[in-house]
């Protein structure tokens, strides 16, 4: 009996274009996957590799399965990138990044310009920016990450290292800014190091430049940079544990408002610099479309678990609480939709949109014309146009903070904690 792959037709055509397959009978590609989105020009796919999904895209000098069988489904795969072994799911990849052996990436991810990861790495609703580099035996979704200038000098997550993202109260309502947007877009800002053994409680936010030590676990916000941070082990003991407490409530709505307002910062970055660059590349109109639909669902997962957290706050009110704080906590839950509404259809203020226009029209002096390599570009920018870009993305997210903010006046949001 002949033994013939399932997508036998489909194979012979990446063949006959020029796609490396070395052992063709161990391909699966789905009937949805459009052959046309794969490149012909030095992409190739190792004996195990499953190829699904219509919205599936591989750019030139892709190489799949290279250290083991890989499934990818549904992702967009930009110029050079190598997913060595896994599983990966409605992601982006830009340029050059790259993941080993083990990895299980999820919807929600995006990894920038060479970023990636060793073996055995866990990914979803990720963010990395630009040489981000991850090492192996690490899980660490619902975060953002940036910091660092090249490959030499880029933002690390040690081995074995979480991030906590799950709450004793069945939540997630814990997404954690390693860095920001505004001054990570602009690749100049000094790496961020996550010694390994160790984790972040979500949700949570960090400093640039700063390092923290090797086998310690944060629960705190370091927002301060360029700092040397080993936090005490939690105080031994045991006492009662109550559901629905949420110590600190107003920095945990916070850090989820400040985590959302980086996300729209971050579409705006896309929308308005990033997309010439992407379309300049082989299928970089899909690739484009997929950052912006991840952006989006991004947005989703956040409003979603941060209003199932506010349900649980506001039906968990005690009589131990607090009158202040229990009616807080339920105007949160109660103007919710307000709160998402300033989110998802922010008004930027007239200073805001002088901002963008003032950086754009700089950006253009100083970039010119061509768009071929984002990098150089963003990299070879002035200090000085650098800086009014920076003022252009952190006044926006000060604007839908703001917004978000003045939904619920009752807990005191950026102001005096609830």
């Amino acid at each position: 009996m002949a033994l013939k792959p399932r997508a036998e037709a489909k194979i012979a055509q990446l063949l006959k274009k020029g796609v490396d397959i070395p052992n063709p009978l161990t391909l699966d590609i789905g009937d949805d996957v459009p052959i046309d989105r794969i490149s012909a020009r030095g992409v190739t796919l190792y004996p195990g590799c499953r190829i699904y999904g219509e919205k599936t895209v591989i750019s030139a000098g892709c190489r799949i399965g290279y250290e083991g069988p890989a499934t990818v489904e549904n992702c967009r795969l930009g110029a050079g990138v190598e997913l060595k072994g896994g599983f990966f799911s409605r992601s982006v990849f830009l340029e050059k990044a790259s993941m080993g052996l083990g990895a299980h990436v999820r919807e929600g991810s995006i990894l920038e310009e060479e970023a990636g990861g060793a073996h055995c790495v866990g990914l979803k609703q990720t963010i990395l920016f630009p040489f981000v580099t991850l090492g192996s035996l690490i899980n660490f979704c619902d975060c953002l990450m940036a910091g660092g200038t090249s490959r030499r000098n880029h933002s690390e997550v040690g081995s074995s290292y979480i991030h906590f993202n799950f709450t004793p109260d069945a939540d997630k309502a814990t997404p954690s800014l390693i860095g920001d947007v505004p001054r990570g877009v602009m690749l100049n800002q000094p790496p961020i190091f996550l010694g390994g053994q160790g984790g972040l409680v979500g949700p949570l936010r960090l400093g640039y430049g700063n390092v923290v030590a090797a086998g310690c676990v944060l629960r705190h916000d370091h927002p301060e940079g360029n700092r040397l941070i080993r936090e005490a082990d939690a105080a031994a003991g045991e006492r009662d544990f109550v559901p629905g407490a949420y110590p600190r409530f107003g920095r945990i709505v916070e850090n989820n408002l400040l985590y959302l307002a980086n996300l729209a910062a971050l579409e705006a970055w896309y929308r308005d610099v990033r997309k010439p660059f992407l379309e300049a590349q082989e299928f970089g109109a899909l690739l484009y479309a997929g950052v912006m639909e991840q952006l989006a669902a991004a947005r989703t997962e956040r409003l979603e678990r941060l209003e199932a957290m506010a349900e649980k706050a506001a039906s968990a009110v005690t009589s131990g609480r607090p009158a202040k704080a229990a009616r807080a906590r339920r105007e949160f839950h109660a103007r919710f939709e307000a709160v998402e509404a300033a989110l998802r259809e922010p008004a930027p203020s007239d200073e805001t949109e002088r901002s963008r226009e003032a950086f754009l029209e700089a950006f253009q002096r100083a970039a010119g014309r061509d768009r071929s390599n984002y990098i150089a570009a963003i990299q070879g920018l002035p200090a000085e146009v650098s800086s009014i870009g920076v003022r252009w993305l952190g006044r926006l997210v000060d604007d839908l903070c703001a917004g978000a903010a003045a939904a619920v006046p009752s807990l005191g949001l950026f102001n005096d904690p609830a």
